[in-house]
């Protein structure tokens, strides 16, 4: 039988009612929940399988094969936003983003390149390994949107400088956009009442250190995640063994009844 999660529902929503500072940070398992695959794990479009290159998906997503042989790259982004194409927000997403209507302030710090935090209506969002939805100029730097890779040619070149172009997000081995790491370090500064981790194992360092840093000032997190145990889980207030659409869908109905 499974566990009666109501006690710990109504918990995560007190702590939300309470809160005027939050800082919601999300991984793949939000995404997935609007049916996109992620990479690697449980119905990842690799799940640790080589690639038909016969590479690690992360190697043909780094940056030395896009130096080398950007084709390669470019190829499994294609795959990975046909993937996302045509997905849209889900009840997860809407919460956050009614969340930062209702409160005086809220963020998201997002590992998730498909744009759908903005698309719902969040405004304060830190896309730290940038978005799919632009492509940029590796000469000139020259940014532009794009909706859908079937409509570009491969590997893209630049309509001002004819420089090959790239999707505008982190690749293996490369650095995070010094934009992005400077709003979060603003925002860690200003500090939050509250810290939300939703759809992620929390394994890199940038993902994990503002909920050990909560928990060093004593203030409370929650951790939403179908997984029994993540990295983060022992150290969290409240871990809900959910997905992030159900339980942020179910935690704001515990909202809108009190």
């Amino acid at each position: 039988m499974a566990a009666d999660l109501s006690p710990l529902i109504r918990a995560a929503a007190d702590l939300i009612r309470e809160a005027r500072n939050i800082l919601a940070i999300t991984g793949a398992g939000i995404s997935a929940d609007s049916g996109l695959p992620t990479y690697r794990g449980v119905s990842g479009l690799y799940n640790g399988r080589l690639t038909e290159d016969g590479i690690a998906i992360e190697q043909a997503l780094s940056a030395e094969v896009f130096r080398t042989r950007p084709e390669i790259t470019w190829k499994y982004m294609r795959q990975i936003e046909s993937g996302a194409r045509g997905k849209t927000f889900n009840r997860g997403h809407e919460v956050l983003a009614w969340l930062e209507q209702t409160k005086p302030r809220v963020w998201v710090l997002t590992q998730n390149i498909d744009g759908l935090h903005l698309a719902a209506g969040s405004r304060n969002v830190i896309e730290i390994h940038g978005t799919m939805r632009r492509v940029r100029c590796v000469q000139c730097q020259r940014v532009e949107p794009v909706e859908d890779y079937s409509q570009l040619n491969f590997p893209p070149h630049c309509s001002e400088c004819g420089g090959l172009q790239r999707p505008d997000v982190v690749l293996f081995d490369e650095f995070l956009p010094s934009d992005a790491l400077g709003t979060l370090d603003r925002e860690l500064r200003r500090g939050f009442d509250l810290y939300l981790s939703i759809g992620t194992s929390s394994t890199f360092p940038y993902i994990l250190q503002p909920i050990l840093q909560a928990r060093t000032l004593g203030l409370p997190t929650i951790e939403i995640n179908p997984a029994a145990e993540t990295d983060i889980s022992r150290l969290v207030s409240i871990h809900l063994p959910l997905g992030a659409a159900e339980a942020l869908s179910r935690i704001a109905d515990q909202l809108a009844a009190n």
